[in-house]
């Protein structure tokens, strides 16, 4: 296998960092925007399977022309999800296998918004679908942690632990710490105020996909290995689009751990419109807010050294076990940025991030995994991805839970 990966930003350094340790490709290509930043990343790795080079992500066409000239198998899309659509159709255009970790950005619904889904997320991307299966060409959408793992998760509760599935309801939290920094994001803020302030999506078996208030439905979570209590709400996220399309359920939900303070920062920034990604006119110069808001803030890849704690991605599922009687399962990764960081530089949400697209391509080197068309993780088969990330060193949790509070994990 050949691979292409497009961002050299702290997923795709990770990505590359994870990936020397395995012998399942020949080549790496490691392209940025940024060549310095490429090739820097390329020498402190130091793997001769590995080169840097400058792309230009906007330009569908330089990305065909760098595919052929490497001879890519995979193209892993490593930048925000703005640059999607130009990485996604190249991929397609070069014949290669495409992988992101965040699907195509949505639009809220024009006149109701909290009620109706307008653009969902991926939209763009699935609307393509025939076309990669006719031309027998995969394109895997959301193979990060968030989504990737936890699709997985629900994949895995659904053929191996339950008999009904009530609900797969996706929870992220963390104890994460930075020092030195009154308010500093663990992960891009560009993204994260686009997935925290438009309007979440659930899905149900009857209803089909809707939307509600941002920050909507609180609970208090306890999440495993130490990290403890976490308020979670409803966030705008993939595998609410993703999960139902291949796992039986009657309900699908995102909610994410973002505590008092984040939510307070999050709501200020839209109050004052500086989550507006739509240039403004400054003194003669066209900015973007959010642009100007993600400039300001420490660079998250770079806080590695200033970070401690842990971060939790699962998927609650609850429903009725193979048995028929009530259970609620949570299964879940847990990253340690002090293990991480000693391990290959890379602190914990990102490295979480990366490994899952690595261990991927491997099953699809190997032909463990195969497919064509559009599709999600939960396409796929658990076992053999579960299998990789205990190799790899990061196996994967389950905590059983009390079905009549599953937020709580069964007493002893």
């Amino acid at each position: 296998m050949r691979i292409l990966i497009i961002g050299a930003g702290g997923v795709g350094v990770a990505a590359a960092a994870i990936a020397r340790r395995r012998d399942f490709f020949d080549k790496l290509v490691l392209a940025d925007v940024d060549h310095d930043r490429a090739q820097a990343a390329v020498d402190r790795l130091g793997d001769p399977r590995y080169a840097a080079t400058a792309i230009d992500a906007t330009n569908p066409q330089a990305i065909i022309d760098l595919a052929r000239i490497e001879e890519a198998d995979v193209i892993l899309n490593a930048c925000d999800p703005r640059l999607n659509p130009p990485i996604f159709h190249a991929a397609f255009e070069a014949g290669c296998t495409y992988i992101d970790m965040a699907a195509t950005l949505s639009s809220p619904h024009p006149e109701k918004p909290h009620e109706l889904p307008g653009v969902k997320l991926g939209d763009a991307q699935f609307e393509k679908a025939a076309d990669w299966e006719a031309k027998g060409q995969l394109a895997l959408l959301g193979l990060g942690v968030e989504p990737g793992f936890s699709d997985l998760a629900a994949r895995y509760a659904a053929d191996h632990l339950f008999s009904e599935i009530d609900e797969a309801g996706v929870r992220d939290g963390a104890n994460l710490v930075i020092e030195g920094y009154d308010f500093a994001p663990t992960f891009s803020i560009w993204t994260t105020i686009e997935e925290c302030l438009n309007p979440p999506v659930i899905w149900e078996k009857d209803k089909g996909w809707f939307t509600t208030a941002p920050f909507s439905e609180p609970e208090t979570f306890e999440f495993p290995e130490g990290i403890g209590p976490v308020e979670c709400v409803n966030v705008e996220h993939e595998e609410v689009l993703l999960i139902p399309r291949w796992v039986d359920c009657r309900r699908c939900t995102f909610k994410y751990g973002l505590g008092d303070e984040f939510i307070e920062v999050l709501k200020t920034l839209h109050k004052l419109g500086l989550d507006r990604t739509e240039p403004i006119d400054v003194r003669g110069q066209k900015v973007s807010p959010r642009d100007v808001v993600a400039a300001a803030l420490p660079n998250p890849a770079e806080l590695g050294d200033r970070m401690s704690g842990k971060t939790c991605a699962g998927t609650l599922v609850t429903g009725k076990g193979k048995d028929g009687a009530p259970k609620a399962t949570y299964i879940y990764h847990v990253s340690d940025n002090a293990h991480t960081m000693e391990l290959d530089g890379s602190q914990a949400v990102v490295w979480q991030t990366a490994i899952n697209p690595v261990i991927g391509m491997e099953l699809l080197a190997s032909g463990v995994w195969s497919g064509s068309g559009v599709l999600g993780p939960a396409a796929f088969d658990a076992v053999p991805f579960f299998e990789k990330l205990a190799e790899y060193g990061a196996p994967h949790g389950v905590s059983e839970r009390d079905p009549q509070n599953p937020q709580r994990p069964l007493a002893g």
